[in-house]
């Protein structure tokens, strides 16, 4: 049985961290940024582990850290997601470009 090479895994982390970051930039809406920006976080976190397994020192220091970013994406989506709703009550929409500014 083969093992995927290194390079397999950064390839497909740096096509995730690709998509997220196009979809960021480039879509208007809300929700979709913030799916945008967990799939860059997924895509780092996907290094994190291909570098703590094929690194020069194999160790679980790397799986600790993305165990530590997924807690932290947890976090900002919910922060993310509560804030959406709250924007969404008093503007009625989420488009990014109608959320520029803080009074009515």
């Amino acid at each position: 049985m083969s093992s995927v090479p290194a390079q397999g895994y950064l390839i497909l982390a740096l096509i995730l961290f690709c998509i997220g970051l196009f979809g960021a930039l480039t879509k208007r809406n809300t929700i979709i940024v913030l799916i945008s920006i967990e799939l860059m976080l997924n895509a780092v976190n996907l290094n994190l582990v291909a570098f703590s397994k094929y690194g020069i020192n194999p160790n679980m220091t790397g799986q600790v850290f993305s165990l530590f970013s997924i807690t932290i994406a947890a976090a900002e989506a919910a922060v993310g997601i509560a804030i959406l709703l709250s924007l969404y009550r008093n503007r009625r929409t989420v488009h990014i470009d109608e959320m520029d500014t803080l009074k009515h």
